[in-house]
């Protein structure tokens, strides 16, 4: 009896510890930038199109977003941003292949601490992308606080698929492509203290104190609400 309550407790704990995982499906039917997939998936779920041509080749072809009853609307593809990379022009059809969740594995959290930030991470398997990498491009653009903007465009420079948010009750699941939230789950992690915009290893990131800039930064929950709103 002791080893099946155990076993129940640790496929709960491993089911609680899951984020959005990746899923493959197919185009059933098109209807101009809509399609109909062959299953039923979240609304909110960035992916793209895979397009067969034969004898071992393939191309992506867009990007979709799913949205609901099974649909999802179709975007050119963006993910790799280069001149010289050529746009294919194959039109979507019907059973080419659909992959949602397609960077899922690569993540970025939002902390308000080194130790919030810490345990999280450790609680979930995945490529973390180190917040150091967002606040450079967040002091560059002169940011005062956190926007699905700035994170969709982190998230498409570095092929990240999740954005992680930790509030003072809850862990925000966020797909920055699409800028949906796809869930939350509950934490149990109270910060004593927060840093201002968020956490990162640059000691001082407001640098209006200094009189450097006419910024100021918005406090961590207070942006992190605006940000759900």
């Amino acid at each position: 009896m002791k080893k099946i309550i155990l076993l129940v407790l640790a496929t709960y704990s491993l089911m609680a510890n899951t984020l959005p995982q990746r899923i493959e499906t197919t185009i059933k039917s098109i209807h101009r930038d809509t399609i109909q997939l062959a299953q039923n998936v979240p609304a909110g779920m960035s992916g793209l199109i895979v397009h067969d041509y034969g004898n071992g080749l393939s191309a992506i072809t867009h990007s979709v977003i799913s949205t609901q009853n099974g649909n999802a609307k179709i975007l050119p593809y963006r993910a790799i941003l280069h001149e010289n990379i050529p746009t294919v022009k194959t039109e979507a059809k019907v059973n080419d292949k659909v992959i949602l969740g397609n960077f899922y594995n690569n993540a970025l959290l939002i902390a308000p601490n080194e130790q919030i930030y810490s345990n999280i991470t450790k609680r979930f398997h995945k490529t973390w992308i180190h917040p150091d990498a967002y606040a450079l491009q967040f002091m560059s653009e002169e940011a005062s606080e956190i926007s699905l903007s700035s994170l969709q465009k982190f998230a498409i420079k570095n092929q990240i698929g999740l954005v992680l948010i930790a509030t003072q009750t809850e862990l925000l699941i966020l797909d920055p492509i699409s800028k949906k939230f796809l869930g939350q789950k509950q934490i149990n992690e109270t910060a004593t203290k927060a840093m201002k915009p968020f956490f990162s290893r640059f000691e001082q990131m407001d640098v209006s104190n200094f009189g450097f800039s006419k910024i100021k930064l918005k406090a961590y929950y207070t942006a992190i609400q605006d940000l759900k709103q």
